[in-house]
C-alpha cells in the first residue's frame, strides 16, 4: 500500500512539473501566421546581419512548376533556382529563417501565399531542395527581429 502511494505522489508531481514547465511556453495559434504554433524561444540567433526572434513552427508546402516565368506578388520573376518562401501578411522582404530536418536556409518573403487551410508557408522549389523538403509538412522558422518591426508575427 505504501509504494502505491509513492507511486500515485510521484506521478501527481512529475505531472504538476510538466504542466509548470509548459503551462507558459506554449501559446495558442497565431491568426498572422496562418495557424502556426509556437513555443518559448531559445535565445536569439545571430546569422549574419540578422538577430531571429521566436521559433515556431508551420504548416507549410512547396510550389513552382507550372509556375515559372510568372512574376510573385513582390516582382521577382519565379524560376527553378529563386530562393524564397510566400507568405499570406509579413511583408515582401522580411527575412525568416527555417530549419527541417537538420537542414537550415535563410531567405525572404517574395511571394503569397500559400491560401490552403492549417499552411503558413509555401516555399520555393530551391528552398525545399536546400532543406530536403519533400510534399507537405511542418517546418520550423524565426521571423528576423530588424524585419518583425513592420512584420509583427504575434
Amino acid at each position: 500500500m505504501q509504494s502505491v502511494r509513492q507511486n500515485s505522489v510521484r506521478w501527481a508531481l512529475a505531472l504538476a512539473a510538466f504542466f509548470a514547465l509548459f503551462a507558459g511556453a506554449v501559446t495558442g495559434a497565431q491568426a498572422t501566421t496562418g495557424g502556426a504554433s509556437s513555443y518559448s524561444p531559445p535565445p536569439a540567433e545571430e546569422e549574419g546581419e540578422h538577430s531571429f526572434g521566436s521559433w515556431r513552427y508551420g504548416g507549410a508546402s512547396w510550389y513552382g512548376p507550372g509556375l515559372w516565368g510568372n512574376k510573385t506578388a513582390c516582382g521577382q520573376t519565379l524560376r527553378p533556382n529563386t530562393m524564397g518562401v510566400a507568405h499570406k501578411t509579413l511583408p515582401c522582404g522580411t527575412t525568416v529563417k527555417f530549419v527541417y530536418h537538420g537542414k537550415a536556409v535563410v531567405t525572404q518573403v517574395i511571394d503569397r501565399g500559400p491560401y490552403i487551410k492549417n499552411r503558413a508557408w509555401d516555399l520555393t522549389k530551391a528552398v525545399s531542395d536546400a532543406l530536403e523538403f519533400e510534399g507537405v509538412g511542418r517546418v520550423r522558422y524565426a521571423v528576423a527581429i530588424d524585419d518583425a518591426t513592420s512584420a509583427r508575427t504575434d
